[in-house]
């Protein structure tokens, strides 16, 4: 159908644009029973049927112990689809009431738990990749919140190394609006899992960023396109970061250089220094 046939253009193209799938490649697709993670293992498995590369499929889900979970609908789904998975059983849902005083956002120390998993369970499984299904208005709503809450400018990347260099992140989905992936879980009928801990606090400040983009959206329709635009069309001499002016700088007097010279124009090869977290 149409819709599937616009997703797959997305993710197609963010394939292509940020180098996320190369041949050979064994892929960990994280499923939270979600209809992002729903959507995703669809769309991938739609395209490894027709991409000119052979990859490889895994679909893992976690079940962390959230108090009336039932993964059962999934893994019946997963089953009746014939897709290659595996459950893992962890409970993290404990450390994380433990941890966290009540009232307060769980969904940074949930997510960190949840990686550390997923990360091991990929070096377990032989999976070089994790694919993760966040999309555009995820990334979106990240960089609100970074932005007004943390002080700083980044949003989620589309293909992301581990500090270890160990796993490879990958989100395929990084171009798809939320609405079309809603729109697919309903006309596909995935039986979603619900996440009891995080929606048991109507106030996060993701919600708050999300009703804040909607409600500019009304004014401006092409407003999240233009954010996403905005974030691969940086201009770093026009920030405030001394450590990405000084890559500018240094850049600019090396294309200076080059071009006055007859000898080709060597690589720029230039660290940013590390920074304490």
């Amino acid at each position: 159908m149409e819709l599937e046939r616009q997703l797959l253009r997305d993710v197609g193209r963010a394939i292509a644009d940020h180098d996320l799938i190369q041949d050979g490649d064994r892929i960990l697709v994280a499923m939270s029973g979600g209809k992002d993670s729903y959507g995703l293992l669809v769309l991938l498995r739609t395209l490894q049927r027709r991409a000119p590369v052979d990859f490889d499929l895994l679909a893992v889900h976690l079940d962390q112990g959230h108090p009336g979970y039932d993964g059962a609908p999934l893994q019946r789904w997963l089953e009746n689809e014939g897709v290659a998975f595996r459950i893992l059983r962890e409970d993290t849902y404990s450390i994380v009431i433990d941890k966290i005083p009540a009232g307060k956002t769980y969904c940074s120390l949930c997510s960190r738990l949840r990686r550390g998993i997923l990360y091991q369970a990929a070096a377990d499984l032989g999976c070089n990749k994790i694919a993760l299904g966040h999309h555009r208005d995820d990334t979106l709503e990240t960089a609100l919140l970074n932005l007004f809450f943390a002080g700083k400018l980044s949003a989620m990347p589309p293909r992301l190394t581990s500090d270890d260099g160990r796993h490879v992140v990958i989100r395929p989905l990084i171009y798809c609006a939320e609405t079309q992936l809603a729109a697919l879980a309903e006309a596909r009928r995935f039986p979603i899992l619900p996440c009891n801990l995080c929606g048991s606090q109507a106030e996060a400040q993701r919600k708050q960023m999300k009703a804040l983009l909607a409600q500019l959206e009304r004014s401006n329709p092409t407003l999240r396109q233009s954010m996403l635009a905005a974030l691969g069309n940086v201009v770093p001499t026009h920030l405030l970061d001394r450590d990405l002016q000084r890559v500018a700088a240094a850049a600019a007097a090396q294309s200076s250089a080059a071009a006055h010279s007859s000898a080709p124009p060597a690589l720029l090869q230039i660290a940013l220094p590390r920074r304490s977290p």
